[in-house]
């Protein structure tokens, strides 16, 4: 074998390299060698489910087919590099799987990560990445490529929550939107505000994924409204992006988010007023003449021809708008 050939091939490596009898796990498909190249920032938020081909590409494009890092705390380190890759046009995927503070703080990882010229956070539990990942090397490397060298970052379900301004890390378990709704205080709704990386236009802004085949609406109001009470936020400054499966919201350095793939993306903001009601043990109540959030709805395609832009919160094409509100605790369409 040649030995360009040998350089390009897939390379898995169980890399035991131990701090404190932890050791990570990486692959690496392509050139296993650092490449430099141009790159436009960008944020992917996908809903889980099918990975969508179409938002992929508009990463990699964005990247300028550089180096990719895929991070997660379980899993596979090789089948996002075989799919990534097999997409084409990237020099190189590397899957690194961290599961501890100790490997989170790993100069090598740190490295890897800053040389990359796009970040994908996979599906999976997204309060691990909060518990594992909160306040280490690896943090301030994705956010080193987010918003200094100003390069695409993704991520798909759990890897999409924590690319808000305001997170729900599902710390004790997954909340449901008649639990939310009846008990916005419930134990399962948890929620953080800029405890971790914040990609450039989602500040104040909550997410959801996996959003209509999982009936999440309830909860996602009830994210919102929680944002008004515990951080004092203004109604119309509260905000939300939900995403269905297979369908991705991917917003470009100008703010338009270009909806992928074949379901919904929800564009939420605060419209007629502040909650009137929202306190632990009561149901929530944001009814406001039935005007509480206005959101606009727009189904993805492959050419992503539908968006809406975040940095004006006005401007869009290919949707329509409605009006959700909930009365005592029932969510509603007006």
């Amino acid at each position: 074998m040649s030995t360009i050939r040998s350089n390009i091939v897939s390379i898995a490596i169980l890399c035991l390299c131990s701090v404190y009898a932890q050791a990570y796990q990486t692959a690496i498909t392509g050139n296993a060698s650092n490449v430099n190249k141009s790159v436009n920032r960008g944020t992917c938020l996908m809903g889980g489910g099918t990975d969508v081909d179409a938002a992929f590409s508009w990463m990699i494009t964005n990247a300028g087919g550089g180096d990719v890092v895929v991070l997660r705390t379980s899993g596979s380190t090789t089948s996002y590099n075989d799919y990534i890759y097999g997409l084409g046009g990237v020099d190189s995927v590397r899957t690194i799987l961290i599961e501890s503070k100790a490997d989170a703080n790993n100069t090598t990882i740190e490295n890897w990560i800053k040389e990359a010229e796009m970040v994908f956070i996979t599906g999976g539990d997204q309060w691990s990445y909060y518990s594992l990942w909160d306040g280490t090397k690896l943090e301030s490397a994705v956010n080193y490529v987010m918003n200094t060298k100003k390069a695409p970052v993704g991520g798909t379900s759990a890897g999409m929550h924590v690319l808000g301004g305001i997170d729900y890390t599902a710390q004790n378990t997954g909340a449901i939107s008649s639990e939310a709704l009846a008990n916005p205080y419930d134990s399962s709704v948890t929620l953080k505000r800029n405890s971790f990386w914040e990609p450039q236009y989602m500040t104040n802004t909550v997410t959801d994924t996996h959003f209509s085949q999982r009936d999440r609406e309830g909860r996602f109001l009830t994210f919102m409204a929680r944002a008004t009470k515990d951080w004092g936020i203004s109604y119309s400054n509260v905000k939300g992006i939900a995403v269905d499966e297979a369908t991705a919201a991917c917003v470009d350095s100008a703010g338009k988010a270009k909806v992928f793939g074949n379901n919904y993306a929800f564009f939420a903001r605060g419209y007629n007023g502040n909650p009137e009601v929202v306190s632990s043990g009561q149901a929530l109540d944001w009814y406001r003449n039935k005007l509480a959030v206005k959101v606009y709805v727009v189904r993805g395609n492959g050419s992503g021809s539908g968006y809406f832009n975040i940095n004006n919160w006005s401007s869009a094409s290919g949707g329509s708008y409605e009006y959700w509100y909930v009365d005592h605790g029932t969510y509603k369409i007006y």
